[in-house]
């Protein structure tokens, strides 16, 4: 069935009962085979080899229910969380935003999340039950709870907790819903973040990444690069939501929040295109924001970018998107006699 057909029907839900429903529908999914990997999509960043490139965004699936199975849409690796050492319920409701008329979301979820432990549990479970290699790329994304006396000792345990679980755990430092959190990418709080994430990790070799945010000055991306090269940070995923507010038609438009989606898309190429210049290919580069289509995917790779993430794109268009972009990256990459995915990485940086 089209989404398109459907769609009314979960549009005539609020946006946080509309997720929540879409979760509950894949839960009953099965678990599909693992697919082939593709020679034109497949590649290998950070130590992991990544059937194809098209990934999908942490804050979907925050407590890792539906993570395993997002290979059957077509995605080639998922990032579940937020997730915080103790459960916290999060802001409260409504939270969760369609501004349908931008083709963007706003939300203020505040890492809503049953805790990492009761998480830790679930996806240990899934690691067995795929134990004999048919398992797809699981990212973990961690962050602080909001009333932490010690933010980084609550990252460090996050790190100790969900690296031996995870293929790469992401270290979310740039949401704008829990209140402060950004002030960790200023460079010193970030070393010492960073200082202490690594320690955290220890003889263990998951690999490393940081998500920062779009709402950067040019100086921001010069230190939080410095600081990745210096404690040898595996890849940087770039951007989360952004606390700006450009011309918008929604009704919905000045509702507190991080911004994704269609209005996102400008602001996280150029913030890609900052840390590929300061970066150089010193470290890999993941492109989040406003992606909705093969050719906005094909730029952001262009750009720097080695794997993409989406989310909000999949509330306009639809649970398969993954799949149309693979599809239309494929199409791209034979129309410029291109073999493999890496070999666009950068060109136009």
């Amino acid at each position: 069935m089209s989404y398109r057909l459907i769609r009314p029907l979960f549009f005539a839900l609020d946006a946080e009962r509309a997720h929540n429903l879409s979760i509950a529908l894949l839960r009953l999914m099965p678990t599909p085979p693992m697919p082939e990997a593709d020679s034109m999509l497949a590649q290998t960043v950070a130590g992991i080899a990544f059937p194809n490139p098209v990934g999908l965004a942490a804050g979907y699936d925050k407590e890792g229910l539906v993570a395993h199975k997002m290979h059957g849409l077509g995605f080639g690796f998922a990032e579940l969380g937020t997730l915080t050492p103790l459960p916290q319920p999060g802001n409260p409701l409504p939270r969760l935003f369609r501004l349908a008329e931008d083709r963007a979301v706003i939300n203020r979820m505040g890492f809503n999340n049953g805790g990492q432990a009761a998480a830790a549990e679930r996806i240990a479970t899934r690691r067995r039950a795929g134990s004999n290699g048919q398992t797809p790329v699981i990212g973990i994304n961690i962050g602080a709870n909001k009333d932490a006396a010690d933010r980084i000792a609550d990252y460090a345990t996050g790190v100790a907790c969900m690296a031996p679980l995870a293929d790469y755990l992401t270290v979310n430092i740039s949401s704008p819903n829990t209140p402060g959190l950004r002030a960790l990418q200023d460079r010193a709080a970030l070393d010492q973040l960073l200082a202490a994430v690594m320690a955290a990790r220890g003889t263990d070799r998951t690999p490393i990444f940081l998500k920062v945010a779009p709402d950067l000055e040019p100086a921001d991306v010069e230190d939080i690069a410095a600081a990745c090269i210096d404690h040898r940070i595996d890849a940087l995923i770039v951007s989360n939501t952004t606390i700006s507010r450009p011309s918008l038609r929604s009704p919905l438009a000045k509702e507190a929040g991080g911004l994704s989606g269609a209005p996102l898309h400008d602001p996280a190429l150029q913030r890609l295109r900052d840390f590929r210049k300061a970066l150089g290919t010193r470290l890999p580069l993941i492109g989040v924001g406003g992606i909705a289509d093969a050719e906005q995917a094909y730029a952001r790779l262009r750009a720097g970018a080695s794997l993409i993430q989406l989310y909000s794109a999949l509330v306009y268009e639809g649970p398969y998107l993954a799949k149309r972009i693979n599809a239309g990256l494929k199409a791209l990459m034979a129309r410029d006699g291109v073999k493999n995915i890496s070999e666009i990485v950068g060109i136009d940086a």
